[in-house]
């Protein structure tokens, strides 16, 4: 099972693993706090991706395309995702302030609907 969280949010019991899905570790959150099992910043959207993005609304199906694009090449951390979900509960954490339309959404898109 796949959960999206805020990593500023408290964890919890439910959690299972937290992943880190983000590039850039999140600002003025301690590793204690965050409570993250596994920091995987190499299936984080580029850089160039994300400041294209910018969260804007009009542009998330392209991200999300173009994100699936960029994690085509890494296709061992998308399956290794899948089988951690497969086990047991994975949350995937991110920073954004975008609750709804952001990296880690896209990607439980991704694993959840087979596209690589």
């Amino acid at each position: 099972m796949i959960r999206v969280k805020r990593v500023y949010d408290p964890p919890s019991g439910e959690d299972g693993e937290r992943i880190l899905v983000d590039r850039l570790w999140p600002r003025g959150l301690s590793k204690e706090r965050a409570r993250v099992d596994l920091w995987l910043k190499e299936v984080a959207p580029t850089t160039e991706l994300r400041t294209w993005y910018g969260h804007d609304p009009a542009r998330w199906d392209e991200f999300r395309r173009r994100y699936r694009a960029e994690l085509s090449g890494k296709q061992g951390l998308v399956r290794t995702l899948r089988e951690k979900a497969a086990q047991g509960t994975v949350t995937l954490v991110y920073s954004s302030r975008e609750l709804h339309l952001n990296n880690a959404v896209a990607l439980t898109m991704i694993l959840e609907g087979g596209e690589e």
